[in-house]
């Protein structure tokens, strides 16, 4: 019982000495110093971090990145998405491809007439691809930027204006393309070369980046198809370019692309492959989107 007793005691004891007026070991002035010096030295760590982050935002820019020279070339993607890039659907049965109509819907709102129509922020750019329309520099005093008109009704067929299953009902599907934004960036148009696919070159326009889409794998030419483009014959034109960013540039609209199969082969898995083509445009094997995409197909009708 004793030992007990002195080992309770040695407890009570180091939690608090009276007769030292100690507690834990330690007298108030002792607390109170190891505490200022905590105190001190971590305030000292946390005003070093908060200044290393003060002098790395005065180099950020609120407008553009800092550093652009390792950028990647723009995504091509589409609407509708799919999982796994993979578009089925039954034509006769609309619940199958609804949700894909509803997410072109979704997609194209902002390109109505009538969200376009404040003439402090949009203006007519022309129906015919034409050079770069700058508005001046990111760092500039100019406020916001105008953004150029893209209206819905050149996408034809395709705008869902006419025919709102977008062709899905009729076994005719389309997709919307686009380019991906980048700050500043201003694709260009490719150079007239063999390099390119003849399709192409027959169509190359100044001031138009081409888009072409064909058949993914060879020997499936007639299960494609004809393929219709809408929107700029075709291509992404230069004038909606440079894009300013979301603070200078809220309203910006990118220019699409509509293309439509109109004889796809039914009841079948077909691949497509698209492409987009620009001097400053290229390909990388690790990003199956970087300027390009593939989808595949598979449209029943029973």
């Amino acid at each position: 019982m004793s030992a007990n007793k002195d080992g309770d005691g040695g407890w009570k004891s180091f939690l608090w000495n009276s007769e030292k007026r100690e507690f834990l070991g330690r007298t108030g002035a002792s607390w109170f110093k190891i505490l200022l010096f905590y105190l001190i030295f971590y305030g000292c760590l946390a005003g070093i971090f908060i200044g290393t982050i003060q002098a790395l935002l005065l180099t950020l820019s609120n407008y553009k990145p800092t550093y652009q020279d390792r950028v990647a070339p723009p995504g091509l993607s589409h609407t509708p998405r799919s999982e796994k890039s993979e578009i089925s659907f039954n034509m006769r049965d609309a619940e199958t491809y609804s949700k894909y109509t509803k997410s072109m819907n979704t997609f194209l709102e902002i390109y109505d007439d009538g969200r376009q129509t404040d003439l402090m922020k949009y203006e007519d750019c022309g129906e015919t691809p034409d050079t770069y329309q700058t508005r001046g520099e990111l760092e500039g005093d100019g406020g916001m930027k105008k953004a150029c008109r893209f209206r819905r009704s050149w996408l034809g067929s395709c705008s869902g204006e006419t025919d709102n299953t977008y062709g899905f009902s009729d076994g005719k599907p389309c997709i919307i393309i686009k380019l991906n934004r980048i700050v500043n960036f201003r694709p260009r148009a490719p150079l007239n070369n063999q390099s390119l696919p003849m399709a192409v070159q027959a169509k190359l326009q100044a001031n138009l980046i081409p888009l072409y889409c064909t058949n993914k794998r060879e020997g499936e030419e007639d299960k494609v198809g004809e393929i219709k483009y809408f929107g700029f014959n075709g291509g992404f034109p230069l004038q909606y370019y440079p894009y300013y960013g979301k603070l200078l540039h809220p309203q910006y609209l990118q220019p699409l692309v509509a293309i439509q199969f109109t004889n796809l082969t039914l009841n079948e898995e077909v691949r497509i492959e698209c492409k987009v083509y620009g001097a400053n445009i290229d390909y990388s094997e690790k990003d199956r989107y970087q300027g390009r995409f593939d989808v595949k197909f598979t449209v029943l009708n029973s």
